[in-house]
């Protein structure tokens, strides 16, 4: 599904740069909550490593690796 701007907004389809490079805090959150897959999860950290390296955003991301791993088990 497409907004009218041609972007997505299945979550599931988001690429690691739409999940954690959007202007707001906010969006940045929701990306990172949506995330339901270490596969995901690994390249939105690969892609944080290789350009922004936020320690927030990374801290951000293993408490979601956390979340993924416990619903796992």
């Amino acid at each position: 599904m497409s907004n009218p701007d041609g972007q997505t907004t299945d979550a599931s389809k988001l690429s690691p740069e739409q999940r954690i490079e959007p202007p707001n805090t906010r969006l940045i959150n929701a990306g990172i909550v949506t995330i339901n897959d270490m596969e995901t999860l690994r390249a939105c950290v690969a892609y944080e490593n290789a350009n922004q390296q936020r320690i927030p955003i990374l801290r951000r991301l293993k408490d979601r690796a956390s979340e993924i791993r416990a619903q796992e088990n």
